[in-house]
């Protein structure tokens, strides 16, 4: 499939649309040899509930964003190199059919098909992909990702102290190492993880105590007696920028900030309407 559509025209016409329907405010997705192998709406579960996505299956890059309008307005360009990505198909559950994991190390997140067929061709081509790629470039799968954050509705309590009980007034938090809600108290702690943001992020307390015993257990073996008595180098900035990541905790809601946009005519996954299509 690769092979047969690189350096055609139709190819750079498919991603030229692509390009111009994200606009300026997404990158150049034109380059040679890249080719636009499929392209559909899945259920991406965000932080307070799930919404429509568009995504861009390339030969080396997976693209997704928000609709603004179909066919003709996205927004909010994400692009992930594709020897980063590893898939993890999810149980089938009353209330939640078609799902898989996308897992990177910034980033992982669910996402579902409307129907079990479209889910294999989506993990059976994005596998292939992958593939495709580390043989290109070399690398050895990924194994380190980072935890999926779980949705606000899964909890109505602090799941670190299981004491505090959200509500208007008591807002939710997530770890950005665990993936856990937690309250404002149970997540105090800003700590550096260099994969997801150059500043240190809000981190559950159980997850800093664990993070601080291995950086310095590290840093003992690397130059032992060898340290500063001032705030160590991976907590840089966590007392004067309180609010580091903070500012990241509504990432997903900003994200799908416009989802109102999504034309009240247009039901979503109706039956009979083809959200997929993978090019040959």
């Amino acid at each position: 499939m690769v092979d047969s559509l690189a350096n055609t025209e139709i190819n750079s016409q498919r991603i030229a649309a692509v390009e111009s329907c994200f606009g300026a405010s997404g990158q150049p997705l034109a380059l040679p040899g890249r080719v636009l192998l499929g392209e559909g709406v899945l259920t991406k579960e965000c932080r307070k509930k799930a919404k429509p996505r568009i995504f861009f299956l390339f030969n080396d890059i997976l693209v997704y964003g928000s609709v603004v309008l179909p066919k003709r307005k996205y927004r909010s360009q994400h692009v992930i190199p594709l020897e980063e990505v590893t898939l993890e198909p999810l149980p089938e559950t009353p209330r939640a059919k078609n799902r898989w994991m996308i897992k990177t190390a910034r980033k992982s997140f669910v996402v579902s098909a409307a129907s079990a067929t479209e889910r294999q061709e989506w993990i059976s081509h994005i596998e292939e992909c992958v593939r495709r790629q580390l043989r290109a470039t070399g690398r050895p799968p990924s194994t380190e990702h980072a935890a999926p954050w779980i949705p606000d509705k899964a909890t109505d309590i602090c799941m670190r102290c299981t004491q505090t009980r959200f509500s208007a007034l008591t807002r939710r938090h997530h770890c950005r190492k665990c993936g856990f809600v937690v309250c404002a108290e149970c997540s105090r702690e800003r700590f550096l993880l260099p994969r997801l943001s150059p500043k240190p992020l809000r981190v559950c307390s159980l997850c800093y105590r664990e993070l601080a015993a291995c950086k310095r257990r590290e840093e003992e073996e690397e130059e032992p007696g060898v340290g500063s008595p001032g705030q160590p180098s991976y907590l840089s900035g966590a007392g004067a920028g309180a609010s580091s990541g903070d500012e990241e905790d509504s990432d997903e809601d900003k994200e799908g900030s416009g989802d109102g946009d999504w034309p009240s005519r247009v039901e979503f996954y109706a039956s009979g309407v083809s959200w997929s299509a993978f090019h040959s």
